[in-house]
Order: structure tokens, then sequence, then C-alpha cells
């Protein structure tokens, strides 16, 4: 994984990129932005150490370009400062730091705050392709879905009805609403079509397919 740290002391700079690569981190320093800037033109790291007090551009400008710039945004950003003061860490946050370390800082800490932010974000990277709904969870990237940590096999047509019923909790389907959204243009054939996948839908997904309330004389939703 590559991280890069942008820090004007040179002896800083030098301690963070060593620890960090001692721990198998692809690390690189940088003493200014202008510098930073040209690299990121051509290579996306997977997070970015900036310290406030910089020289040519101070560090919450940094954060600020680096948030507002649609090819970056979603970096993780550590903030370095020798300021411990309440405003300026809850600045940094609410720009979107994802944390901070406060000079002068331990290295072994650093390091581990830095793993911790990288877990954070690759567990948010991995929560994008995930519906959850209770003890159902649907990865819609690997197209698996599991009730209570056990995978079940599902057709293409339940695991469409199962994606529109948890991604809508609570609200009424009517068959034709079904139909219309699972089905579409290619549907033939009677409404108890939907009914029959309903069922076995139901069946595979053991206890918690209870879930999926009839509504008579209306259709159905997921309670």
């Amino acid at each position: 994984m590559k991280i890069w740290c942008i820090e004007d002391d040179e002896n800083i700079n030098n301690l963070i990129t060593y620890a960090l690569s001692s721990q198998g981190f692809e690390a690189e320093g940088f003493l200014n932005y202008n510098s930073l800037k040209e690299k990121i033109k051509n290579y996306i790291p997977d997070l970015i150490m900036v310290d406030i007090m910089l020289p040519d551009t101070d560090g919450i400008t940094i954060l600020k370009n680096i948030k507002s710039d649609e090819r970056y945004k979603d970096i993780p950003v550590i903030m370095l400062t020798a300021k411990n003061s309440e405003i300026d860490i809850v600045k940094a946050l609410d720009i979107g730091a994802e944390d901070y370390i406060t000079k002068p800082f331990g290295v072994l800490e650093m390091v581990s705050r830095v793993k911790a932010v990288l877990r954070r974000c690759e567990k948010k990277r991995d929560n994008i392709n995930q519906i959850v709904f209770e003890d159902i969870v649907m990865d819609t990237q690997k197209h698996i879905v599991t009730v209570d940590e056990q995978k079940i096999e599902l057709t293409l047509k339940e695991y469409s009805l199962l994606k529109l019923f948890i991604t809508n909790p609570q609200k009424v389907f009517t068959r034709e609403n079904i139909m219309d959204s699972v089905w579409g243009d290619s549907y033939v054939g009677e409404s108890r079509t939907v009914d029959m996948h309903i069922k076995t839908l139901r069946q595979k997904l053991g206890t918690m397919g209870d879930r999926i309330v009839t509504i008579r004389g209306v259709g159905y939703k997921m309670e």
C-alpha cells in the first residue's frame, strides 16, 4: 500500500517514511504540497498524512483541496499537527480527515493509527457493496446472499425479489409492482408466478422468510 506524507521537517518526514517502510508500506515523503500535486497527477496513494503547518500551503487547505476533488476525495487523510486545540481537530475532522496525530508522537502509535485508518476505510469500501437487513447480507458485487452467516442459493428472480424487499422495508408492493420491478417487459404469465417465487424465497430464507408478509388483497412487504 502506498502512503504519502507531506511534512516540511525533514527529520520527521524521514522518521515517518522509514517507520512505515519497515512495516511493509510503500512510503514516500514530500516537503511541500507542490511536489505532491505533481506526483498525484499520475499516481493515487492509499493514504496521505498531512502536516497542518507547511511553508507553501497549510494542511487544512490541502485537506479541503483533496476532499473537494472527485479524483481524490476517497483517499483517507491523517492530519499531523503540533497544535492540540479542539478547534483545529474539529475543523480537520469536519472537512473529512479520518484521524489526527498530535506531535510529538511515538512511532509505534503512529503506525498503529495508520493501520487502523486503513482497516476502517477497507471496511467502508466493502460495505458499499453490501445491503444488510438484520441477519440477511446481500453482496451485490459478488452476487452472494447469506442468512445468519450461512450462504443460500437463490435464482436470479429470487435474488431480485429479495433485493427489492430489503432495500424497501415496510413498503407494500402489489403483484403488479413486483412484476414491473423484477420481471419488467420480459414478464409473460399470471400473477401467481410472483406468489410461487415468494414462496420458494421464504423457504430458502428460513426464519427470516417470515418477514416477507402477505397483505391480503394488495401484495407483499418486508416487515
